[in-house]
């Protein structure tokens, strides 16, 4: 017989639904985990996203490495490490599959349950409150309710099935910033690649020009992978389309598939670091950037990061730079952080507004564009993810609305479990 109830389900195995699994489970609350896919790590582990992007700043004076993202974070990283899974010169760049391995155990070790390869079909609520989610696997579709929920699904599927209010993409025109399907290239020689590397964007914007690339990204954003023949390119754009939209997302798909070959081939015929290389995998689906914000009941704006804003309520902290991949063609625009500089995200972005029994984790927390564009890389997720997890436990241990914690509870249990909020 399935099991119906649980203290905190969470929706989506990313790195902010896992960090908010384990983070609650830790406390000793029953929570079940439920993913889509075969493995946890999200947009790291089946659409291949690599490297963790800048989640520290320096010491004015020092000059000392302070990392932001710590918690629940830097044990994922520094258990990736002790198995081998990142480059000796780079530690930002790991390997998925270790990954997979790492998070498969953090999150058994911890007590929480998890079902793969099920998927969230709706949400029952009753005045006010989520009651449970149903969904549907291979052994049914059926219901499982649960006294708090999260919702990690990137897209804020669960808040959106509850009826909660959501915002999309910039404010001028609601186009979000582009989907990028992320792909690698195997067999790379790495010591021609080393002489010709210097020679592939100024080849490439040149036959853009002459309208043999039709590609919409301005370069290509190349990285080192775990292995040492292996390239990492993020470097598809599909602009214009709605990930929210399943005919949207579907077009998307297609066009960005088109893109990968289009970039493969370009560096086959002109390089020949290239020319015994294959493409070795694709991203399972397109990556998303950008999709639905929750309407919180605080919106972290531009304004509050490029101030370095602090706040009373701070669950995580932040400081990549403003990253926008244009919504609508070429160029990619930054606002980078000075040193010593980062802001402080709210607990408030992570609740609908309304939310008696909801909280949100990730990217689709309650964040303008630009906020939105900083702090939706996975190191911050998943200090979000565990502010969540910690923030649900003090409300299930008080009995209270998500809205009505003790704040102070939930930021010394943080703290006293390694994270970093001031």
């Amino acid at each position: 017989m399935k099991k119906t109830h649980y203290d905190i389900i969470v929706v989506g195995g990313g790195f902010a639904g896992v960090s908010s699994a384990i983070a609650a489970a830790r406390e000793g609350k029953d929570v079940l985990l439920i993913e889509k896919y075969n493995c946890l790590g999200g947009e790291a582990s089946f659409n291949i996203v690599i490297p963790f992007m800048p989640y520290w700043t320096y010491d004015k004076e020092t000059k000392e490495k302070i990392p932001l993202s710590r918690g629940i974070f830097e044990e994922i990283l520094t258990n990736i490490r002790a198995l081998g899974g990142t480059r000796k010169d780079w530690d930002c760049c790991f390997d998925e599959e270790i990954l997979k391995l790492v998070l498969n155990r953090m999150l058994r070790a911890s007590g929480a349950s998890v079902l793969y390869q099920t998927t969230l079909v709706g949400a029952n609520m009753q005045n006010g409150y989520m009651k449970s989610i149903t969904v549907t696997n291979v052994s049914g579709t059926y219901d499982i309710s649960a006294d708090y929920f999260i919702d990690a699904t990137g897209d804020g599927n669960l808040a959106t099935q509850g009826g909660f209010e959501y915002r999309k993409g910039r404010e001028s025109d609601g186009l979000c910033q582009p989907m990028t399907l992320s792909f690698r290239i195997g067999n790379v020689n790495k010591d021609e690649y080393e002489k010709c590397k210097s020679e592939i964007n100024p080849l490439y914007k040149k036959l853009k020009r002459e309208g043999k690339i039709k590609n919409e990204r301005e370069d290509l954003l190349i990285f080192k992978t775990a292995f040492d023949t292996e390239l990492h390119f993020n470097a598809t754009r599909v602009t214009r389309l709605d990930p929210t939209k399943i005919e949207d997302l579907t077009e998307a798909e297609l066009i960005a598939r088109e893109q990968v070959f289009e970039i493969f081939n370009f560096l086959k015929d002109n390089f020949e670091a290239f020319k015994n290389s294959y493409i070795s995998k694709t991203g399972i689906q397109i990556g998303v950037r950008e999709s639905r914000q929750i309407v919180g009941e605080y919106t972290l704006s531009k304004n509050d990061i490029i101030s370095c804003k602090k706040f009373d309520d701070s669950i995580a902290l932040c400081n990549y730079d403003i990253d926008i991949h244009s919504p609508d063609g070429e160029g990619t625009s930054h606002y980078y952080f000075k040193e010593g500089e980062y802001y402080e995200i709210p607990y408030r972005c992570l609740l609908p507004k309304g939310s008696k029994n909801l909280i949100v984790a990730g990217r689709c927390i309650s964040a303008d564009h630009e906020a939105q564009a900083s702090l939706r890389i996975m190191p911050t997720c998943a200090a979000i993810g565990q502010g969540a997890g910690i923030g649900a436990v003090v409300a299930h241990d008080d009995n209270v609305p998500v809205n009505k914690i003790d704040i102070k509870k939930l930021q010394e249990k943080l703290i006293l479990n390694g994270a970093k909020i001031h």
